[in-house]
C-alpha cells in the first residue's frame, strides 16, 4: 500500500512587534474554526504571559474566506481584537505573514528539513514538525531587524524595560 503525503493548511498568528509566532494551528481543511483556534491560542498565551491583548490590538489577515467569515469576526470581537483585511492579490499588504510562511515552507515543510522525522503523512506529523520549527523560530532564529537576537529574547528585553503598570501596545 502506498502512503500519500498529508496535505494540510497551517495558520499562524504573528505579533508584528518582534515577529513572534504566538499562535498556530494545522488543519486538513480551510474551515474558519482552525483559524479561530490559532487566534484563541495567541490570546491565551499573551494573557498567561501577563501581557493580554487589549482593545487596540489589530488582527491583520488576507482576504481568505476563513478570515472574512462572520464567525471569525465574532472571535476577534470576543477577544477584543480589531480586524484588518488586506487588499486582494497584494502580497506586499501582508508581507510579514507571506515572509514567515515562505520560511516555514522552506525550512520546515521541505523534504530535507531538520524539523521533520520522516515523511509528512498525517496531520500529527505536520504538527510535530511545526511545533519544533515554531519553537526554534521564536527562541533560536537570530533576526537581523531585532539586533540579531531571537524574537522572544527581544520581547523579554522590551517587557523588562517597561514597568508593569504601563499599558503595552501590541501590534
Amino acid at each position: 500500500m502506498r502512503m500519500v503525503p498529508c496535505f494540510a493548511y497551517t495558520a499562524f498568528v504573528i505579533d508584528a512587534f518582534a515577529g513572534t509566532i504566538v499562535g498556530w494551528e494545522v488543519s486538513t481543511s480551510k474551515e474558519t474554526a482552525f483559524v479561530q483556534r490559532a487566534v484563541n491560542q495567541a490570546c491565551r498565551l499573551r494573557s498567561v504571559q501577563g501581557n493580554p491583548l487589549r482593545g487596540s490590538t489589530i488582527h491583520h489577515s488576507d482576504a481568505g474566506s476563513q478570515y472574512t467569515a462572520l464567525r471569525f469576526g465574532e472571535t476577534l470581537f470576543l477577544q477584543g481584537l480589531r480586524p484588518s483585511i488586506g487588499s486582494v492579490a497584494d502580497a506586499y499588504d501582508n508581507a510579514l505573514a507571506e515572509t514567515t510562511i515562505g520560511l516555514y515552507k522552506a525550512e520546515c515543510i521541505a523534504d530535507d528539513s531538520p524539523f521533520r522525522k520522516g515523511p509528512l503523512r498525517t496531520v500529527s506529523d505536520v504538527e510535530e514538525a511545526t511545533s519544533a520549527w515554531v519553537h526554534w523560530y521564536n527562541a533560536g532564529r537570530l533576526m537581523h531587524r531585532l539586533g540579531r537576537i531571537p524574537p522572544v529574547e527581544y520581547e523579554a528585553k522590551y517587557y523588562a524595560e517597561h514597568r508593569a503598570d504601563q499599558p503595552v501596545a501590541h501590534k
